[in-house]
């Protein structure tokens, strides 16, 4: 399921080529950017980025978006 998150999200992105650097960020995301000389070098960094980003949002209880109906946010007890 993390795998098909991390996939749906990249599908979000938006990348530039700003100054001969390409420029990638995925709306939604806070924080989740990256810079690379070829997209595909891009592309993975904004993978690596997000993996992490991932991570510690869930590490630290983070509210994570939900991505085309992915919801990796813990279900909350009802007591």
């Amino acid at each position: 399921m993390i795998g098909e998150y991390l996939q749906s999200a990249l599908r979000k992105a938006h990348y530039e080529l700003e100054e001969g650097t390409f420029y990638a960020e995925i709306p939604g995301f806070e924080g989740v950017i990256a810079y690379g000389d070829t997209l595909e070098a891009c592309r993975e960094q904004l993978l690596d980025v997000l993996e992490g980003w991932l991570i510690v949002g869930i590490r630290h209880g983070h509210k994570l978006p939900i991505v085309e109906g992915i919801d990796l946010n813990p279900a909350l007890e009802v007591v």
